[in-house]
């Protein structure tokens, strides 16, 4: 990849995941010099949605087409304001900013029918911010025959290579990327981690299982385990990106087969999380294993990783768990606009590496 003697970018990445936590935003600064690439973070922080946002949200796969580009604008006038208000709070010169990076919050993956759709209107972002945005970062990988996900290793790759050996998020999904000997890239979607373990506790009034509390003090189904690791998709060498429509074909029937209590299923779930992303580990012989994301200050489950991983677990520091997704959704802008391809065909299949995402100008 040859790109300029010189380059310097400040962004804003924003990042949703599909566990629905918050909006994490994160301000930084690039550098390449040289083929070589590097960073600083100057803030970060996360947003709660607004309650009634967040119902709608949870329900967003059954709204109507109507409804879904109501949702659209909506969450996107809310990143909106969400951006001004860190500007503000941290006094940045928004003359200074090159672009907003935005994930958007996934409703629909299937790439296997040509179709990913993140909403969070760029557009929108743009005309409150006053700042061009980027969004829309999987479609073109998708139309050149690839998942469109997973999207981080580009920045595994370029940023934080030399870390560890493997780079695990554990968000919605659990995703890994491991820098392979001669530079190239393996990565793919694990199995569901917090997006499964959360839709059980939201059932009992909590939001999510702090530190596996309840997971920790109670005992695993393990019928209900095995018939989980037996799904065909774990079996595959490069499995597909995954959704929630997978896990509402795969996942709930399993859970529905069996009379057990709603703590047992999250103790299942937590231990079935754990137990895939461990296996994988072990199959690319990874001695170490740096871990991110909500699912990384989820002390049991990490616990049980290291009982079936036979490395060991790096947890960075608290700033990088929370924020690398936001952090490397802006890494992506970045690339944008030097126009250097952010996708990596070698992990998302695509038929050819291409330069993601839509450009809005304010």
């Amino acid at each position: 990849m040859q790109v300029k003697d010189f380059l310097h970018y400040q962004l804003i990445g924003l990042m949703s995941g599909t566990s629905l936590d918050g909006v994490d935003i994160c301000h930084v600064d690039f550098f390449c010099k040289k083929n070589t690439w590097s960073y600083k973070i100057h803030n970060t922080r996360t947003y709660t949605y607004p309650e009634q946002l967040l119902k709608h949200l949870k329900n967003v796969v059954n709204l109507s087409g109507f409804e879904l580009f109501s949702m659209d604008r909506q969450l996107g006038l809310f990143f909106g304001v969400c951006i001004n208000r860190f500007i503000t709070d941290f006094s940045i010169q928004k003359n200074e900013i090159a672009a907003i990076a935005s994930h958007g919050h996934t409703v629909f993956h299937q790439p296997e029918k040509g179709l990913t759709v993140q909403i969070g209107c760029g557009e929108s972002i743009a005309h409150t911010t006053g700042i061009n945005t980027i969004n829309d970062f999987r479609t073109k990988d998708v139309l050149h025959g690839g998942q469109g996900a997973p999207l981080v290793p580009i920045g595994d790759q370029l940023l934080f290579s030399g870390q560890a050996d493997a780079f695990l998020n554990i968000g919605g999904f659990a995703n890994f990327s491991i820098i392979n000997n001669d530079t190239s890239v393996t990565a793919f979607d694990i199995c569901p981690a917090n997006i499964l373990i959360n839709y059980f506790t939201r059932q009992s009034g909590l939001e999510y299982d702090r530190n596996g509390m309840i997971a920790s003090a109670h005992t695993v189904d393990a019928g209900l385990l095995k018939s989980l690791n037996e799904i065909n998709t774990y079996h595959q060498l490069q499995p597909p990106s995954l959704g929630w429509e997978w896990v509402e074909e795969h996942i709930l029937p399993l859970f529905e087969n069996y009379p057990i209590s709603l703590e047992t299923k999250i103790a299942t779930a937590t231990e079935h999380a754990a137990f895939q992303i461990a296996k994988r580990l072990n199959e690319y012989n990874c001695q170490t294993v740096f871990v991110t994301g909500g699912g990384a200050k989820n002390t049991f489950l990490v616990s049980r990783i290291e009982h079936y991983f036979k490395g060991g677990v790096v947890l960075p520091d608290e700033e990088t768990i929370d924020f690398k997704e936001a952090l490397i959704f802006a890494f992506l802008g970045a690339l944008h606009l030097e126009n250097i391809p952010n996708c990596l065909p070698s992990v998302t299949g695509a038929s050819k590496a291409v330069v993601g995402g839509v450009m809005h100008l304010a």
